[in-house]
Order: structure tokens, then sequence, then C-alpha cells
């Protein structure tokens, strides 16, 4: 593509919002943002196209007319909205994207035989209810910015040549880092970035069951970590993972150990990821007495 392409926007979820605002804001033309037929769907999706200056269209009613035409829809749905998709207009050199994390672009198949060329790009990043977005400082510092921003995000893109090329000059307009990816790598890729955030998430939230065992309620454990938690991740970025490992495993301190794993028998669930996490430092950060501590956590 010699000019910059119109693009329709499948899905006005997280993601597909963040991702047609920042579109927007880099100068590219959104002609539709296209909806499922619930209620919610309709309200999100006319609230952002009248943000974009786009039309919102049910997806039963859509006609294509983009040249890109991006889902931005939740896994178990990509196959049966490009299958609906398939039967509007003529596909011939359309570019048909999907922004799953684990699904590669096999699963646009319908559109491929109507013509489209397709890939897959993930955004590795994590998209959330609201408008305000929180993120490091180049000084590792946490800060939170008013608007969504996909600059400096990596991106993971697979599929047919003329579509992977279509898509890495857009993510490199909005200021993102493309990557290739194979598509048979694609669920360990998502299943890295469920670590890197969910279930990083999923620990903070255990980490508040565990203060209040402790005495103290869930906003005042948020307050009285963030000075940890900021300090860790500006260790991590500056020292790597060995680097930045502090506390009882890495000096093999078994008794606290055990006194800990006594103790989160209050929170069973708790203790039961205190226990997980802990055999993986064994296993791959540096520690003094490693038998002594797995011999612990494998009673």
């Amino acid at each position: 593509m010699h000019r910059r392409p119109r693009i329709t926007i499948v899905g006005a979820g997280n993601l597909g919002t963040a991702l047609a605002m920042c579109l927007h804001r880099a100068g590219y033309v959104i002609d539709q943002v296209v909806f499922r037929n619930s209620g919610a769907s309709r309200r999100r999706a006319a609230a952002l196209a009248k943000r974009v200056g786009a039309r919102a269209v049910d997806v039963a009613r859509a006609t294509i007319d983009s040249d890109v035409v991006w889902l931005c829809v939740p896994d178990d749905a990509v196959a049966k909205v490009e299958r609906s998709l398939a039967q509007k207009s003529d596909w011939k050199g359309r570019v048909a994207l999907h922004s799953s994390g684990a699904l590669a672009s096999d699963e646009m198949a319908a559109l491929r035989r109507r013509g489209a060329l397709a890939a897959s790009v993930h955004p590795l990043m994590t998209f959330v209810a609201g408008s305000r977005q929180a993120g490091l400082s180049r000084t590792g510092l946490l800060h939170t910015g008013s608007q969504p921003s996909l600059a400096g995000v990596p991106f993971a893109i697979e599929g047919d040549a003329p579509a992977v090329r279509a898509s890495r000059a857009i993510v490199k307009e909005l200021g993102g880092k493309a990557y290739t990816i194979r598509r048979q790598d694609k669920v360990a890729y998502h299943a890295w970035g469920t670590f890197a955030s969910p279930l990083l998430t999923a620990l903070l939230a255990t980490t508040e069951h565990v203060a209040a065992a402790a005495g103290v309620n869930r906003r005042e454990a948020k307050r009285r970590m963030l000075p940890i938690l900021q300090q860790t991740l500006a260790n991590y970025v500056a020292l790597d993972a060995a680097g930045s490992f502090s506390g009882p495993i890495v000096r093999g301190d078994v008794e606290t150990i055990r006194r800990h794993l006594r103790v989160l028998r209050k929170v069973p669930e708790a203790g039961e990821v205190y226990a997980a996490l802990a055999k993986a430092a064994v296993r791959y950060l540096p520690g003094r007495r490693k038998p002594q501590v797995a011999r612990l956590l494998n009673k």
C-alpha cells in the first residue's frame, strides 16, 4: 500500500477501543466500528465511533469497503466473526487482521478463501476498562497517562507476506515494535504474556489476602507495597532476574521459609502460590542451601 490504508475495527472492547484511538491519533481513517448484536456492544461501538469519526455498524449489516479489517474480538469469537464477514463484499486484495495472542492467522481461513490477505497482529500489552493506563517511566517508576498508548509496545506478527508488510507499516506509525513470530509458537507466546500481566495481577491480589492475615486491610496493603513493587521492577530492569532476587530463598533461610508455610495454612490458596513460586525460584534463581529448601517445599 502506497497510501495510508482505511481501516475497519471489529469489536469495541478494551483492545479495540485503544487500537482505534491510537490509529485515529496517528492520522488513520477509521471507516467503521463493527459490533455484534448485544446492547452493550452497540453502545460501546457507538461511543467509540463518535470519538474517531467512524460509523457504528452491526456485523449482520456491515459491508466492507476498507483496505484493512482488524478483528479485536475474544479468541473464541474470531472464527465465527470472520466467517460472517466473509460473506460481505469482495475480499480480494484486502488485508484481514486479528489480534489474538494464542491463535495464528490460520483462523482467518474463510476470508483467505475469499481472497483476503491475513495476518495475526498481537500487542504484548494489557488493556483494561477505562481511559487511564499505568506504565513504567524510563527510571522504572510507575506513572499514569491520561490516554492509552501503543508507543514502544511489541507486536508479534505472522501471516501472509503482504499482510505482514502492511501490519509492520501500521505498527511503525503507531510507535510500536514489530516482531516476527512462528505460528506454532503462538500458544507458548501467549502463555508468556499471561505470566507477565494477568497472573502477575493475580499474584498481587494474593498478596492482599496475605496482608489481611497480617492485620493490614487491602487499601493500606496496596499503599505500603508500592515502594517495594516499584523498586523490584526497577531492579529487574537494571539487573535482570538473578541480580534483583532477594529474601529468604536466596539466603537459604530454611527456618523462615518453614514459618511462612506454617502461617500460610490460614490462607490455603496463598500457601499454594507461595510454594509454587518458591519452587520456581529454587529452579531458576540463585540461592543457598537449595536441596534443603527444595525438600521443605516438597513435603
